[in-house]
């Protein structure tokens, strides 16, 4: 008997699985799932007895048209392989459809309960539409027979409108990024309201309206967006999160845009209800102002006013004689006043130079250095008058005698004996 290395066995049984189960489809009910952040998906699908370990790679995992949970009935597709460090087996998924009801339709319910529980179908968030409607973002393909129906229908409707037309793809692998972003541009282009659509079509073909992507484009734009899409059977992520849904993308412009008809014919109204109003104003303000000019004559406010005229020229003569007379008397009181006022300013001088001069000779008769007798000195340190028991040797000093000044250094102080 042949022995064989752990790793031999192990490369065998893988080489014996893949070659067996090179293409295998598998039942079952997905538990313990995990997304990873590569992009790779690992979980487990089981039945009542057995589980098998799974991997779907980033590559495959991308085309999935809806998200995998936990205990979800699927059927997969793809192969066994064999891990042969550890020696486990797992399948290597390829494919994943929702067990009896289609991949699209398992999707569409997912992303709708998601996005509702996050509040974006919410009545509250939904903006309204303008009354009036001046600029319009039709974000559709410039090729398709949708944006020819809703330039035909706005047209005859109202003619004023401006179109801007964001071209995009609308179907296709590539068309839910490609419709997000140019939502997001559209938004940005200060319309009155955006509309996004496209003609009818299969589910597939009108699948990108129903992408997440989309759905968070429409969310964000601070301009109000009408859902236009397919038919009127077809229902839409697209039409839960747009401010309002259109069953098509023309009726999108007739509820959008008024009838040119009808504000021609309601403006006609509005004239000659305007009109009868105006003439009857006017019948009332002659029937007013007739009576004004009556009770004016009746009351002569012209005479009224003359007589008031008069009265005010005669108060004003009479102020002007009063101020007059009132000037003069007080110009006889302020004369002898300013007399009396000039000679008490004249006396009060004399009196304060009087005293100024008592004062001058009672300084000099206070100086100290007028009471020195000949043969006396004044001795002064540090520009102060101090006594001989307050010096010590090498005091430097001053002898002033009020009409010289010596300067002098003591060598010593002692009493006298």
């Amino acid at each position: 008997m042949q022995t064989l290395t752990v790793s031999e066995i192990n490369e065998q049984i893988k080489s014996l699985l893949e070659s067996t189960f090179l293409q295998i489809r598998v039942e079952g009910e997905i538990s313990r799932v995990t997304y990873h952040s590569s992009g790779h998906i690992y979980f487990t699908i089981k039945d009542a007895k057995s589980a098998l370990s799974c991997v779907m790679f980033r590559s495959n995992a991308r085309h999935l048209r809806f998200r995998l949970e936990e205990g979800a009935h699927v059927v997969l597709g793809g192969s066994i392989t064999v891990y042969v460090p550890r020696g486990n087996y797992q399948m290597m998924v390829q494919t994943a459809e929702p067990y009896g009801a289609g991949a699209l339709s398992v999707a569409f319910e997912q992303l709708k309960k998601r996005l509702e529980e996050e509040g974006l179908f919410a009545v509250e968030r939904k903006k309204p539409i303008p009354r009036i409607i001046r600029h319009i973002a039709i974000v559709t393909s410039k090729t398709g027979a949708a944006i020819q129906d809703m330039i035909r229908v706005a047209k005859k409707r109202w003619p004023l409108v401006k179109i801007t037309l964001v071209d995009t793809l609308v179907q296709g692998g590539e068309a839910a990024e490609e419709i997000a972003r140019h939502i997001a541009y559209a938004d940005r282009l200060g319309a009155d309201v955006i509309v996004v659509g496209r003609g009818g079509g299969s589910l597939e073909d009108l699948w990108a309206f129903n992408e997440e992507v989309v759905a968070r484009a429409i969310a964000a734009c601070d301009t109000p967006v009408v859902s236009a899409v397919g038919h009127e059977v077809d229902t839409l992520i697209s039409d839960f999160v747009a401010d309002m849904r259109a069953p098509t993308p023309s009726a999108a412009m007739e509820q959008i845009l008024p009838d040119r008809t009808e504000v021609l014919m309601a403006l006609d109204e509005m004239m000659d209800r305007m009109g009868g109003r105006m003439h009857q104003i006017l019948s009332l303000k002659k029937q007013l102002l007739t009576h004004m000019q009556s009770r004016l004559e009746q009351y002569a406010i012209g005479r009224k006013i003359e007589l008031q005229l008069e009265t005010i020229r005669e108060l004003k003569n009479r102020m002007r004689q009063q101020m007059a007379h009132l000037l003069a008397r007080k110009r006889d009181e302020v004369v002898p006043l300013a007399v009396q006022l000039r000679m008490t300013q004249q006396h009060l001088l004399q009196s304060r130079e009087q005293q100024l001069r008592a004062l001058e000779a009672q300084m000099a008769a206070l100086d100290p250095r007028s009471k020195l007798r000949p043969g006396f000195v004044q001795l002064v340190k540090e520009d102060r008058a101090v006594t001989l028991e307050k010096l010590k040797p090498k005091d430097r000093v001053r002898l002033e005698d009020g009409r010289h000044v010596a300067e002098a250094t003591i060598d010593s102080v002692r009493p006298v004996s």
